[in-house]
């Protein structure tokens, strides 16, 4: 299973984007799914995670209330979305997808929880 991001740019102060991340391959499971992001000098946190039924959702304390996670299942694909409004520039960073293949549910925001990572993709939010 492969994960792979896209959506990232430069965006300006209170301006809006929305992040994909597509989970593909051979051997696609039930599991939950999050963002995580990773600012210059700084430890990676929790954006946001879901459920693989899409029926629980979990968000970061920093983007609680302007941001929206979501997600497609298929056969062959599993899409999650973030959609991220009002971004200010302590939103700049690495923004990671990541994949709890142990759990459909959401089990928590810690980094060992995920045992499948993408490339990252790169959000700058600046004028």
């Amino acid at each position: 299973v492969q994960l792979s991001e896209s959506g990232g740019g430069l965006v300006q102060p209170g301006g809006s984007l929305r992040l994909s991340c597509a989970a593909s391959g051979r051997a696609l499971g039930h599991y939950a799914m999050g963002w995580f992001r990773q600012a210059p000098g700084k430890e990676r946190e929790i954006v946001a995670a879901i459920s693989w039924d899409g029926t629980m959702t979990y968000y970061g304390r920093s983007v609680k209330g302007r941001s929206t996670i979501s997600r497609s299942n298929t056969n062959t694909k599993n899409t999650i979305y973030l959609q991220m409004n009002n971004l200010q520039s302590d939103d700049t960073g690495v923004y990671y997808c990541a994949a709890d293949q142990d759990s459909e549910m959401v089990r928590g925001e810690r980094m060992w929880m995920y045992d499948l990572w993408g490339q990252g993709t790169q959000v700058t939010v600046s004028s």
